[in-house]
């Protein structure tokens, strides 16, 4: 199957985060319930998402988490779950990578494969991302 590449973008429903370890000590966990809005490529009202965050100052560290996405792929339907990694640095910007985990695609989106990403800058109300992806057998 071919690879198709789209985009879209994503705003920030819900974040809630919670300290894992104190707050005032670094490097310090966290963990984050975020749910997120796809548009484009990638349309999804309300995504499932979990966190794992280690700072290392008050304002930069990396990230790792899952998300599930219930919705429609270029108009494909079904859900599908995004392995999401990622770094944040002290001017707020953001960057993060993700890939399909294998075998999590239901529906039409059976057998679905592929990998993405996006940056974040501070302030911005929606965060565009990139998504190369192909559907075959599941």
């Amino acid at each position: 199957m071919p690879v198709t590449e789209t985009a879209g973008h994503f705003t920030f429903a819900d974040w809630k985060e919670n300290p894992v370890s104190p707050e005032d000590a670094f490097p310090r966990l966290a963990h984050a319930t975020v749910v997120n809005a796809f548009s484009g490529g990638i349309e999804a009202e309300a995504t499932v998402c979990d966190y794992t965050i280690a700072y290392d100052t008050a304002a930069t560290g990396t990230f790792a988490g899952m998300e599930l996405v219930t919705g429609r792929v270029d108009g494909r339907s079904g859900a599908f779950v995004l392995e999401e990694r990622g770094r944040f640095a002290d001017d707020g910007t953001v960057h993060c990578t993700f890939e399909v985990v294998e075998g999590s695609g239901t529906g039409e989106l059976a057998g679905l494969r592929g990998t993405g990403g996006f940056t974040y800058r501070h302030g911005e109300a929606k965060v565009p991302y990139t998504f190369a992806y192909e559907v075959g057998r599941a």
